[in-house]
Protein backbone atom coordinates (compact mmCIF):
# COMPACT_ATOMS: atom_id res chain seq x y z
CA UNK A 1 0.00 0.00 0.00
CA UNK A 2 1.45 3.38 -1.02
CA UNK A 3 2.03 6.06 1.58
CA UNK A 4 -0.11 9.05 0.54
CA UNK A 5 2.07 11.33 2.70
CA UNK A 6 5.33 10.28 1.08
CA UNK A 7 7.39 13.16 -0.28
CA UNK A 8 8.38 13.03 -3.94
CA UNK A 9 12.00 12.26 -4.68
CA UNK A 10 14.25 15.29 -5.18
CA UNK A 11 15.17 13.81 -8.55
CA UNK A 12 12.53 12.59 -10.97
CA UNK A 13 12.88 9.03 -12.15
CA UNK A 14 15.05 8.61 -15.20
CA UNK A 15 13.62 7.12 -18.33
CA UNK A 16 15.64 5.70 -21.21
CA UNK A 17 15.36 9.00 -23.07
CA UNK A 18 17.14 10.89 -20.29
CA UNK A 19 19.73 8.52 -18.85
CA UNK A 20 20.78 9.76 -15.43
CA UNK A 21 18.14 11.73 -13.47
CA UNK A 22 20.47 14.76 -13.44
CA UNK A 23 20.06 15.05 -17.20
CA UNK A 24 16.32 15.62 -16.72
CA UNK A 25 17.04 18.18 -14.01
CA UNK A 26 19.41 20.02 -16.36
CA UNK A 27 16.77 20.00 -19.08
CA UNK A 28 14.18 21.36 -16.65
CA UNK A 29 16.60 24.04 -15.45
CA UNK A 30 17.33 25.07 -19.04
CA UNK A 31 13.62 25.29 -19.80
CA UNK A 32 12.91 27.37 -16.69
CA UNK A 33 15.88 29.66 -17.36
CA UNK A 34 14.59 30.22 -20.91
CA UNK A 35 11.12 30.95 -19.56
CA UNK A 36 12.60 33.50 -17.14
CA UNK A 37 14.52 35.23 -19.93
CA UNK A 38 11.42 35.27 -22.15
CA UNK A 39 9.22 36.73 -19.39
CA UNK A 40 11.85 39.29 -18.39
CA UNK A 41 12.39 40.26 -22.01
CA UNK A 42 8.67 40.75 -22.55
CA UNK A 43 8.59 43.21 -19.66
CA UNK A 44 11.31 45.26 -21.39
CA UNK A 45 9.98 44.63 -24.92
CA UNK A 46 13.11 42.68 -25.85
CA UNK A 47 13.40 39.38 -27.67
CA UNK A 48 15.49 36.52 -26.25
CA UNK A 49 18.06 37.04 -29.03
CA UNK A 50 18.51 40.65 -27.89
CA UNK A 51 19.01 39.53 -24.30
CA UNK A 52 21.41 36.79 -25.38
CA UNK A 53 23.37 39.34 -27.40
CA UNK A 54 23.75 41.58 -24.36
CA UNK A 55 24.90 38.58 -22.31
CA UNK A 56 27.53 37.75 -24.94
CA UNK A 57 28.74 41.35 -25.06
CA UNK A 58 28.90 41.54 -21.26
CA UNK A 59 30.74 38.22 -20.90
CA UNK A 60 33.39 39.00 -23.51
CA UNK A 61 33.84 42.59 -22.34
CA UNK A 62 34.43 41.35 -18.78
CA UNK A 63 37.22 39.12 -20.17
CA UNK A 64 38.79 42.05 -22.03
CA UNK A 65 37.77 40.74 -25.46
CA UNK A 66 36.69 43.25 -28.08
CA UNK A 67 33.17 42.42 -29.23
CA UNK A 68 32.66 42.85 -32.95
CA UNK A 69 29.60 42.16 -35.08
CA UNK A 70 31.40 39.06 -36.42
CA UNK A 71 31.99 37.67 -32.93
CA UNK A 72 28.36 38.30 -32.04
CA UNK A 73 27.22 36.60 -35.27
CA UNK A 74 29.30 33.50 -34.51
CA UNK A 75 28.29 33.33 -30.84
CA UNK A 76 24.58 33.57 -31.63
CA UNK A 77 24.75 31.56 -34.87
CA UNK A 78 23.08 34.29 -36.90
CA UNK A 79 23.35 35.32 -40.53
CA UNK A 80 25.06 38.62 -41.33
CA UNK A 81 21.75 40.37 -42.14
CA UNK A 82 20.17 39.06 -38.91
CA UNK A 83 23.19 40.27 -36.94
CA UNK A 84 22.93 43.72 -38.49
CA UNK A 85 19.21 43.87 -37.66
CA UNK A 86 19.94 42.76 -34.09
CA UNK A 87 22.65 45.40 -33.60
CA UNK A 88 20.36 48.05 -35.13
CA UNK A 89 17.61 47.12 -32.62
CA UNK A 90 20.02 47.24 -29.68
CA UNK A 91 21.46 50.55 -30.90
CA UNK A 92 18.03 52.10 -31.49
CA UNK A 93 16.82 50.99 -28.06
CA UNK A 94 19.86 52.59 -26.40
CA UNK A 95 21.39 49.32 -25.18
CA UNK A 96 24.48 49.22 -27.40
CA UNK A 97 26.72 51.69 -29.16
CA UNK A 98 29.00 51.04 -32.12
CA UNK A 99 32.50 52.45 -31.79
CA UNK A 100 35.57 52.28 -33.93
CA UNK A 101 38.29 50.15 -32.34
CA UNK A 102 41.17 52.34 -31.12
CA UNK A 103 43.89 50.12 -32.64
CA UNK A 104 42.14 49.34 -35.94
CA UNK A 105 39.80 52.16 -36.95
CA UNK A 106 38.24 49.92 -39.63
CA UNK A 107 36.94 47.51 -36.99
CA UNK A 108 33.63 48.26 -35.27
CA UNK A 109 33.24 47.17 -31.67
CA UNK A 110 30.05 46.90 -29.69
CA UNK A 111 29.72 48.30 -26.20
CA UNK A 112 26.83 48.13 -23.77
CA UNK A 113 25.46 51.43 -22.51
CA UNK A 114 24.77 52.36 -18.89
CA UNK A 115 21.06 51.88 -19.72
CA UNK A 116 21.75 48.25 -20.70
CA UNK A 117 23.63 47.61 -17.45
CA UNK A 118 20.83 49.22 -15.38
CA UNK A 119 18.06 47.30 -17.11
CA UNK A 120 20.04 44.06 -17.07
CA UNK A 121 20.59 44.45 -13.34
CA UNK A 122 16.90 45.10 -12.77
CA UNK A 123 15.90 42.13 -14.92
CA UNK A 124 18.25 39.61 -13.35
CA UNK A 125 18.48 40.84 -9.74
CA UNK A 126 15.42 38.84 -8.60
CA UNK A 127 16.83 35.67 -10.17
CA UNK A 128 20.29 36.28 -8.69
CA UNK A 129 18.75 36.88 -5.27
CA UNK A 130 16.72 33.66 -5.39
CA UNK A 131 19.70 31.68 -6.64
CA UNK A 132 21.89 33.17 -3.93
CA UNK A 133 19.38 32.07 -1.32
CA UNK A 134 19.32 28.57 -2.83
CA UNK A 135 23.13 28.40 -2.86
CA UNK A 136 23.28 29.32 0.81
CA UNK A 137 21.85 25.90 1.66
CA UNK A 138 24.97 24.10 0.38
CA UNK A 139 28.45 23.69 1.82
CA UNK A 140 31.55 24.99 0.04
CA UNK A 141 32.47 21.41 -0.83
CA UNK A 142 29.04 20.72 -2.32
CA UNK A 143 29.22 23.92 -4.34
CA UNK A 144 32.67 22.96 -5.62
CA UNK A 145 31.33 19.61 -6.80
CA UNK A 146 28.29 21.26 -8.40
CA UNK A 147 30.55 23.81 -10.12
CA UNK A 148 32.77 21.09 -11.55
CA UNK A 149 29.69 19.15 -12.64
CA UNK A 150 28.13 22.13 -14.44
CA UNK A 151 31.45 22.99 -16.13
CA UNK A 152 31.63 19.39 -17.38
CA UNK A 153 28.05 19.55 -18.65
CA UNK A 154 28.80 22.76 -20.53
CA UNK A 155 31.89 21.18 -22.09
CA UNK A 156 29.88 18.10 -23.09
CA UNK A 157 27.16 20.27 -24.64
CA UNK A 158 29.68 22.33 -26.61
CA UNK A 159 31.40 19.14 -27.81
CA UNK A 160 28.10 17.60 -28.92
CA UNK A 161 27.15 20.81 -30.77
CA UNK A 162 30.47 21.15 -32.55
CA UNK A 163 30.55 17.47 -33.53
CA UNK A 164 27.20 17.84 -35.26
CA UNK A 165 28.17 20.95 -37.24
Amino acid sequence: MADDNAQPSALPPAGPEFGHPLIRILQEFTLEANRYVDAAGERKDMHRTDMNALAVIMRHTARGIVVTPGLLRRELNLSSPATTALIDRLDNSGHVVRERHSADRRQVQLKMTPKAFREGGAIFAPLAQRMGTALAGFSAEELDIATRFMASMIEATVAARTESE
